[in-house]
């Protein structure tokens, strides 16, 4: 294992939206935690490319990689905007030495109102599945322009949400993956299934815990603010619904290598609340530190 690492979206920080708890005193909360790296979060999150380079450096964190969204079936004009932000966070990544774009469709509005869909209405029709993996060559590319790897991770309320389309994706593409246990587990799959399948594309793992019954309740009410509800989904690790530990051997089964990365998907944080986030990210790392020995122990 590479090392455990955190994101920006466990302080809720995502793309544009974030709350009045500065960036850098995030990073400087999980450097004092024992985190070994980081990811970036959305461009200029740590100011210029040179900026989060001076910063990491500072605090003594890996940057590990940049989460990249992008519109894979959605117009031209939106996708080629995507494609210029995802231009500016491969700077960022070379200038911090960060490895990795992390890629993910963006869905679309219609399902942000319709998470773990249970039939196929909603998919990519074959032609729409060949723009989409077109799109995904360019960006593969364009990480790669920069000296950088690609991995794609399958997100819930996109168009590569449940394990059959991560499927389909691997089958289509060469594209690595980036397995995400929390949403996939929302998805409706097995994440201790989902590592045995896929081990041999899998290079990089966020650990997430999902409370199943937040998800359940958004559903039958027919709620539409995905962001609200979405802030309640995510819990400590250990207090949620994936068999974290379970992931854990069959990665150690694998010799899986790479990160493991904490995400604790919440609302925007204060000022006022960073020590506590902090706190429960703190709490995050060692539950997952003593489980991750456990795992090696009995792997060995």
């Amino acid at each position: 294992m590479s090392g455990i690492g955190n994101a920006p979206v466990s302080f809720g920080i995502f793309g544009t939206t974030g709350g009045s708890a500065a960036p850098s005193d995030m990073l400087r909360a999980l450097a004092a935690s024992e985190y070994d790296g980081a990811e970036l979060g959305p461009p200029g999150l740590f100011g210029t490319p040179e900026e989060a380079a001076a910063l990491f450096d500072e605090v003594g964190l890996s940057a590990i990689g940049a989460y990249v969204p992008l519109h894979l079936a959605l117009d031209e004009e939106t996708f080629a905007a995507d494609m210029e932000r995802m231009a500016i966070t491969c700077r960022e990544l070379v200038a911090t030495g960060g490895r990795l774009a992390i890629l993910a469709d963006e869905g679309s509005a219609e399902l942000l109102v319709n998470p773990a869909r249970e039939d196929r209405a909603l998919a990519l029709d074959d032609a729409q599945w060949e723009l989409a993996v077109q799109r995904l060559a360019q960006a593969v590319e364009l990480a790669r322009s920069h000296g950088l790897a690609a991995s794609f991770h399958p997100h819930i309320s996109t168009f590569v949400e449940s394990a059959w389309e991560v499927d389909r994706l691997l089958a289509t593409t060469d594209v690595t993956l980036t397995l995400d246990i929390g949403h996939m587990a929302l998805a409706g799959a097995d994440p201790v299934a989902c590592v045995h399948a896929w081990a041999d594309r899998i290079d990089h793992v966020h650990i997430k815990d999902v409370d199943q019954s937040v998800l359940a309740r958004a559903k039958r009410e027919g709620r539409t603010d995905f962001d609200e509800w979405w802030s309640d989904v995510c819990v400590p690790l250990g207090a949620g619904d994936v068999d974290i530990e379970g992931v854990l051997a069959a990665l150690a089964e694998h010799d899986y290598s790479g990160w493991l990365v904490v995400e604790q998907d919440r609302a925007p944080t204060s000022v006022e609340q960073l020590a506590g986030v902090a706190a429960e990210q703190a709490a995050n790392r060692a539950w997952l530190a003593s489980r991750c020995a456990r795992a090696k122990g009995a792997s060995a």
